[in-house]
């Protein structure tokens, strides 16, 4: 079974590529079908450091947004779509005008929304917003980037919290990796495999170290995720079963 993954947040700077990145490199890992597409047309993240499994994608070009739900029923795979930062409202849009959640519904394609948020207030709004939205049409993964916050605490006694978890939106942690580390990967223009294990890659020892530390640690989390999204009917659902 497809499914596509929107990995969002609409926030510039809380990470949305970096987890993109990272899930794409965990299905290069576990050996899991995929496809990619990168919205940012001026400096995509995934065009940059994957682009073999890379395509560029226009939201406000219905035609182009178009691929993909058909690349998701061309074959069983992820699609998996790093959103730029302000770029919902097309986004939404192109979703309202094909009503593409019944659709996908019918074509058993599931859409999961993966909202990641740094430990400020907007994150926690603009995840209200998405899921009022769509509210249990849809599947929900609420990344709590530690690269970007380290106190989420707000999150976690609000009502939006409440609300996601009624949802049955999953949690994922993500772990914070060295910025200096994080730097040499982005200025070698290495993906994350290259920086665990290739000296090629510009990294130190230690810096490779602690790559495969946070590759190993961050994919235990999408685990339970990936897990949890296969099996709604399993004793483990929502973020309970994840904190």
């Amino acid at each position: 079974m497809s499914s596509i993954h929107f990995i969002g947040g609409e926030k510039g700077g809380v990470g949305k590529s970096v987890l993109a990145r990272l899930l794409s490199q965990y299905h290069i890992d576990k050996g899991l079908p995929f496809t990619a597409f990168d919205t940012d047309r001026s400096h995509g993240a995934l065009l940059r450091f994957y682009a073999d499994f890379s395509r560029p994608i226009v939201l406000d070009d219905s035609e182009s947004v178009d691929q993909l739900m058909e690349c998701a029923l061309e074959t069983e795979q992820s699609v998996i779509v790093d959103l730029a930062a302000q770029t919902s409202m097309a986004l939404h849009r192109w979703i309202d005008q094909n009503d593409l959640l019944a659709f996908a519904a019918e074509e058993k394609t599931p859409i999961v929304f993966w909202h990641v948020i740094d430990d400020g207030a907007d994150g926690i709004a603009l995840l209200d917003t998405l899921l009022a939205r769509y509210g249990s049409d849809a599947n929900y993964v609420v990344v709590r980037n530690y690269g970007r916050g380290k106190d989420f605490s707000a999150y976690a006694a609000s009502p939006v919290h409440a609300k996601a978890q009624a949802l049955g939106a999953q949690a994922m942690d993500l772990p914070e990796l060295h910025a200096g580390s994080m730097r040499k990967i982005d200025h070698g223009n290495a993906s994350l495999w290259a920086a665990a294990y290739s000296k090629e890659s510009g990294l130190g020892l230690m810096d490779r170290q602690r790559v495969k530390v946070w590759l190993n640690r961050a994919y235990q989390q999408i685990d339970l995720v990936q897990a949890a999204l296969h099996a709604p009917t399993a004793s483990v659902t929502g973020e309970e079963g994840l904190d």
